[in-house]
């Protein structure tokens, strides 16, 4: 069974999300520690082989009028760099208010301040994953 992975890419770490096979639900993952792109493309890759992920969604971190600064063109040299190795195309998505959100579920859920940056990046990926899920279902049924 295939399912889709989200990505949500920062200058540290790359929060992870996969969806269920029936490409209804997302769901957190993990986080990678980011090292080297290389490297980073190897953790990834693995993920993908071992969830047998057929889609990648990776989330582009715009300014909020739009447009595109430094962080979108770390994030689309890894999308790049993926699509090369996978030999398919990479999804992107805006991912504008998605670490915000992500912040705001974890501290109406009681996590601690402190312990927020270590989920916030893979619920962030979460929210990328489940938006692009909900579009495409949209997308099937009209």
């Amino acid at each position: 069974m295939s399912r889709a992975m989200g990505l949500d890419v920062g200058s540290k770490t790359i929060g992870v999300a996969l969806s269920d096979p029936s490409y209804l639900i997302a769901q957190a993952h993990g986080t990678i520690q980011r090292t080297s792109q290389r490297e980073d493309i190897q953790k990834i890759l693995d993920i993908i082989q071992k969830e047998e992920v057929r889609e990648v969604v990776l989330g582009l971190p715009k300014h909020m009028n739009g447009d595109q600064g430094r962080s979108v063109d770390r994030a689309k040299s890894l999308g790049r760099a993926l699509e090369a190795e996978i030999g398919r195309p990479v999804v992107y998505q805006d991912e504008r208010m998605t670490t915000l959100s992500a912040d705001r579920v974890l501290q109406k859920t009681g996590v601690r301040c402190e312990h927020r940056k270590k989920y916030v990046d893979s619920i962030a990926a979460t929210f990328i994953l489940q938006t692009w899920l909900d579009k495409e279902k949209r997308s099937f049924s009209s």
